[in-house]
């Protein structure tokens, strides 16, 4: 008699869920880290581009509420899309996300170096992004009840950060909002000038990353009570609490700031100068320490999300039958996918020794992918009934989910115009696309029809 496919605990409320998915989505990290890009490309007008992006976001969270509401399952946006387009399509979904979200953890931990300089001196940013990974993989292993308690306490010092910066720029205001939304500036040449839309539009392309990390609820959808609805309600949360503390300070330090020219001719570095030249050292230092806790705070939520697409395509048939019955194992204490986490870990640490700009490339557009095949998904749900039983219907349907394609393939057209990151990125997202193609094809179908496994849990996904 067939063994039915193992499944996770059952254990984690919407609270839980949560946390995990907005410790994922890092608000300070994000507008310590991507924010600064945003600003060095359209200025003032970054209030306006990451206000654009955050409705794009919102169009696709849409999407992500309804299908995860309908597929509530650890495998994610594969499990979804291999169940609405087919097997093919959900594995090119499959080898594009298990890629991005390891290269994210990498690049997450990379950015620590700089922030515990302070403390550790001047240390290899690779080491100190290897031992990062090596500690949030020992923390993925624990109960994710207890992941969930770890990352509430951590985000509640990343959001205090954020308070703090906030506050520097409401007590001294040197400028109204309004004419930084009517007339945005930006630095070019030594000098503020005009942002044109091309300039907005350049930066809100970049400012839907500052926004990922909301869809990830969908990867706990076995372990959370009522899932089918709980995981949507995370999802649109996610979203709304991320952007609200993100667009709050940035809007709080351009008010607030003596001197916007000098503020935007410190490229990455211009929150922490802001910060020394308002708060002090003392405080520089305080806020460094929160960002340093923040990103390793996101890698936790990382390697917890990531450890169950893993323990899902073990389940799947993905890999050779001795990785995945490696895969499918559950910690007997902790009731996690401990070696799924562990091989997360490895994976994410060894990337750790590929320099940052290579990672940034192939990190760019992939997610335009795995957008672009839910919202398809969306619509495809619908027309065939596959997403029917959803408890969750997004409003306006189709809209949400062609406005999203729209915006998305605007974020193609953006890249395809940038000959430095954009153009290597999406050639990155093509290469890994025809190499997610060329295993189903050459390993999956010669096994036969690739079958994706329902856990057989009552309480869990329909």
């Amino acid at each position: 008699m067939t063994q039915p496919p193992p499944t996770l605990a059952r254990s984690m409320t919407l609270l839980g869920c949560l946390l995990i998915t907005l410790s994922s989505l890092t608000p300070a990290s994000s507008v310590f880290i991507i924010m600064p890009g945003v600003i060095d490309q359209s200025g003032t007008g970054a209030l306006l581009s990451f206000t654009a992006a955050a409705l794009v976001s919102l169009l696709i969270a849409y999407v992500y509420a309804e299908l995860c509401s309908a597929f509530p399952l650890t495998g994610g946006e594969y499990a979804i899309v291999g169940r609405v387009l087919g097997p093919f399509p959900g594995f090119i979904v499959l080898g594009v996300n298990l890629l991005v979200l390891l290269l994210n953890m990498s690049v997450i931990a990379l950015g620590l170096g700089p922030y515990l300089a302070p403390i550790i001196g001047d240390f290899s940013p690779a080491w100190v992004a290897v031992i990062s990974v090596v500690f949030t993989t020992l923390c993925g292993i624990l109960n994710i009840r207890t992941n969930a308690l770890i990352t509430g306490a951590f985000l509640a010092l990343e959001l205090l950060a954020l308070v703090l910066l906030t506050t520097l720029g409401v007590l001294h205001p040197v400028r109204p909002i309004a004419p930084m939304l009517t007339h945005p500036v930006f630095l070019s040449g030594g000098h503020l000038v005009p942002a044109g839309i091309g300039a907005l539009g350049l930066a809100g392309s970049a400012a839907i990353f500052a926004n990922y990390g909301f869809g990830n609820a969908i990867f706990l959808g076995e372990e959370t009570h009522d899932a089918a609805r709980q995981i949507a309600r995370a999802v649109l949360l996610a979203l709304v609490i991320g952007f609200l503390t993100q667009i709050i300070p940035v809007a709080a330090v351009l008010t607030g700031t003596r001197d916007l020219a000098a503020l935007f001719s410190h490229g990455d570095g211009m929150f922490g100068y802001f910060v020394a030249d308002r708060g002090g050292r003392a405080l520089s230092l305080v806020i460094s320490l929160s960002i340093a806790l923040a990103i390793i705070n996101c890698n936790i939520a990382f390697v917890v999300l990531v450890a169950r697409l893993l323990f899902s395509t073990g389940r799947d048939q993905v890999w050779p039958a001795r990785v995945n019955r490696a895969l499918m194992l559950i910690h007997p204490r902790f009731h996690s996918p401990w070696v799924a986490t562990l091989a997360c870990g490895f994976l994410a640490a060894s990337l750790c020794f590929v320099p940052l700009d290579t990672l940034v490339v192939l990190t760019g557009t992939t997610i335009v992918v795995v957008y672009g095949s839910l919202c398809v998904s969306a619509i495809v749900g619908r027309r065939t009934g596959r997403t029917a039983h959803a408890r969750y219907k997004m409003p306006l349907h189709p809209w949400p989910s062609v406005l999203g394609l729209a915006g998305l393939a605007y974020v193609i057209y953006i890249n395809a115009l940038d000959p430095a990151v954009g153009q290597p990125s999406l050639w990155a997202t093509l290469a890994v696309v025809v190499a997610s193609a060329a295993y189903y094809w050459l390993v999956l179908r010669r096994r036969g029809e690739w079958v994706l496994h329902q856990p057989l849990d009552p309480a869990g996904p329909v």
